[in-house]
């Protein structure tokens, strides 16, 4: 990954990771996935979510105003 990337969010929901992802892309916020779980066990292991370190304050504005947890 790049640099200047920041981990804004991390659930070992998939679903739950790609929602903060779209919200946040919907307003104009790059966002990637990272996909931390073991491969053969879905169980185990995170998704995280990362935007640009210059776009971090906005995205965490973002995730209170939607009342998303942190």
């Amino acid at each position: 990954m790049e640099k200047n990337w920041v981990k804004i969010f991390t659930s070992s929901n998939f679903y739950q990771s790609e929602i903060v992802k779209q919200m946040l892309t919907g307003h104009a916020i790059d966002a990637v996935l990272l996909n931390r779980q073991s491969s053969s066990h879905h169980n185990f292991g995170d998704i995280e979510v990362y935007v640009h370190q210059e776009d971090f304050s906005q995205a965490i504005e973002l995730m209170i105003l939607n009342q998303i947890s942190l």
